[in-house]
């Protein structure tokens, strides 16, 4: 189960961009994390895009609507299950969703006012379907390779 929720200006991402993003969102996060493209894991994953005013945006201390001109400031935070998230898995996540969202925008590189918060919900900690979830049984349905989840088993001492 994986949450991405995108925090951006209103206005700043159209229909279109949305509809791409939330493709390449998911797959810029399902591709580690199972370590392949598996569609049957897709329906695990969440894109939320959250618009602000820019009056509820800050940056550098200064509300973006008296900034006097348009920043591009966006965060991107992304939730997942207790799994097997070293630092370069993770590092791959920040920087396949941040060239998406620079794809996205017509950029050749991300902006430096666009932030990602990676964050691993604790063994434990999330729940649907009444009850509480565990990544353990989804590394049954050969979703993930056997490389990652032999890695996801080790990380949880399963």
């Amino acid at each position: 189960m994986t949450i991405i929720t995108v925090n951006a200006p209103k206005g700043h991402l159209g229909l279109e961009q949305r509809r791409e993003l939330a493709e390449t969102l998911t797959d810029a996060v399902l591709v580690p994390e199972v370590g392949k493209p598996a569609p049957a894991a897709r329906v695990g994953f969440q894109v939320h895009f959250v618009e602000r005013e820019l009056d509820m945006m800050a940056i550098g201390g200064r509300l973006l609507s008296d900034a006097g001109q348009e920043l591009d400031v966006m965060v991107i935070d992304i939730a997942v299950m207790d799994a097997a998230w070293q630092p370069d898995v993770r590092s791959q996540v920040i920087e396949r969703v941040l060239a998406a969202l620079a794809k996205s925008c017509g950029l050749e590189k991300p902006s430096p006012t666009w932030w990602v918060n990676f964050r691993v919900i604790d063994e434990g900690s999330w729940g649907s379907s009444g009850g509480v979830l565990s990544v353990l049984p989804l590394l049954e349905g050969g979703v993930f390779t056997e490389g990652r989840a032999k890695a996801v088993r080790a990380a949880l001492g399963a």
